[in-house]
């Protein structure tokens, strides 16, 4: 069964170029902008991925890239900053990646080229560690965390660790607010339409259109008139179509965060959610 995973993946990508050669046959590929979608994990890349394949129906896109840019190993570990750039050096005009990437040195200068498209999505941090704690737990029994959370009397005493972090027996996660400091610099990046996750779900028609004028500020006109491509890409949206998919909402943290994991997060991230512009004051 791995080796059949294997060569499916391989085989993919060049059916989708096979795919989209029939559909843009009278427009040229090598036109539109190379596009790169990146996340913090749990921060809601399944749905700009979503986006990402709405895209290649709206202008001549070749394909999306089957399988994301990664800073760690599926297995565990850091890759090299040579072997992340090589795949990111690899996304060329007409062709669509996503992944999950810090902004080193070496990444923007790659990224952030003139004529390149740079997408960032992120989201609240208390739904991100709710999502992160159940996936963990109950979705992904791979995850780093899987049998220590298991391991937990309840979801409160896990919702505990991934706000605190832990550094011990050979665990290591960092706290909430060191998590978000990479986002940050992301947020700190000119080049990069950064996107929250709350705005695709509850704005969702203004942000694809602002999605999609970030593409033509490259001079690049979109083929697919404005109208019609909204309505290609939200029908593309579909959350229960992710296998990472548990709630799709936003907010959904006040159904889990007791006053005391409350206090907790604000002692722990201070004033990040101030920062990031989810509330006004640490008040609530």
């Amino acid at each position: 069964m791995p080796l059949q995973n294997t060569l499916r993946k391989k085989l993919r990508e060049p059916g989708k170029y096979a795919q989209a050669a029939l559909r843009w046959r009278s427009l040229s590929f090598g036109e539109a902008p190379p596009i790169f979608g990146n996340s913090k994990p749990k921060s809601g890349s399944h749905l700009l991925l979503q986006i990402l394949n709405g895209f290649t129906k709206i202008m001549p896109y070749t394909y999306t890239a089957a399988e994301p840019v990664r800073t760690i190993r599926k297995e565990g570990g850091r890759r090299s900053a040579r072997e992340i750039a090589v795949e990111l050096a690899t996304i060329y005009p007409a062709v669509i990646g996503w992944g999950y990437v810090e902004a080193s040195p070496e990444n923007l200068a790659i990224l952030c080229r003139k004529g390149r498209v740079n997408y960032f999505i992120y989201r609240d941090p208390r739904d991100m560690l709710i999502s992160q704690a159940f996936f963990a737990t109950d979705m992904h029994t791979g995850h780093g965390m899987h049998a220590y959370y298991q391991s937990l009397p309840d979801f409160d005493a896990r919702l505990k660790v991934a706000i605190m972090g832990i550094d011990q027996d050979g665990l290591k996660m960092v706290s909430v607010r060191e998590r978000y400091a990479g986002v940050f610099e992301w947020l700190n990046q000119p080049q990069v339409m950064c996107i929250r996750f709350e705005n695709l779900i509850n704005d969702r028609d203004a942000t694809l259109n602002a999605m999609l004028d970030e593409i033509e500020k490259t001079g690049y006109q979109i083929p697919t008139p404005r109208e019609k491509a909204i309505a290609i890409l939200v029908e593309a949206i579909n959350p229960k179509k992710s296998h990472t998919f548990r709630s799709g909402k936003t907010g959904g943290w006040r159904d889990h965060f007791s006053e005391e994991n409350k206090d907790l997060f604000k002692d722990v991230a201070g004033d990040l959610l101030v920062k990031l512009g989810y509330e006004e004051n640490n008040e609530w």
